[in-house]
């Protein structure tokens, strides 16, 4: 009966310690509604790009301005509506637990998080102006999983290997120029909807 109290005491303090030193508030349907958001955005852009036959044009960067503002607003769309959720089912999981939902380590987390995303983001829009669109999905994906493995020292372990993943698919895309539609919607649409799905049910 002692030996039970005493690992139960430990498992507390183990528990007390973790939440102590990362954020550990994330919720598995971040990820689901990030994915399947991700995966509407990735429609979208696909019906655009075959539907106007952009496709060889997007792989010569002979892509009509007016077509690249609106896959521009597709993404801004995507990555705003994703956000939003993600921050919103986020925080409703940490009131939850009666936890702060901004303090030092959410500030650590996002830092890190977005030092390489934003660095990423910039290298994208210079490519984007100089043309080299052929290159974006991949290079989205190889600097989301950069990001996503940095933040991952301050979160759960598991977004080092959601991050691993998006790097590994990042740098197969560019072996096949031409299809980053469908490796971007491999990578933050079904992967994102895996990833929440494992951590609805391992963290319920």
């Amino acid at each position: 009966m002692k030996e039970e109290k005493y690992k139960k005491d430990l498992e507390d303090i183990k528990e007390i310690m973790n939440r102590s030193s990362r954020f550990v508030s994330l919720s598995g349907m971040s990820g689901i509604s990030a994915g399947v958001i991700a995966l509407i955005g990735a429609y979208a852009a696909h019906k655009m790009v075959y539907s106007q036959q952009l496709g060889i044009k997007l792989l010569e960067g002979l892509v009509p301005i007016r077509n690249v503002e609106s896959l521009v607003l597709i993404a801004l769309a995507t990555l705003i509506a994703a956000i939003s959720a993600a921050v919103f089912f986020t925080v409703r999981k940490t009131k939850s637990q009666n936890q702060k939902v901004w303090d030092y380590q959410t500030q650590r987390l996002i830092v890190n998080l977005f030092i390489p995303l934003l660095t990423g983001g910039i290298l994208c829009l210079m490519l984007l102006f100089k043309g080299f669109l052929a290159l974006l999905a991949p290079l989205t994906l190889i600097f989301y999983g950069l990001a996503l493995v940095n933040a991952s020292k301050f979160t759960l372990h598991e977004i080092r290997s959601l991050g691993l993943i998006q790097i590994i698919l990042g740098l197969i895309a560019i072996n096949f120029i031409g299809h980053g539609l469908l490796f971007w919607s491999l990578g933050f649409g079904l992967m994102h909807i895996l990833y929440g799905i494992i951590m609805q049910v391992r963290y319920k």
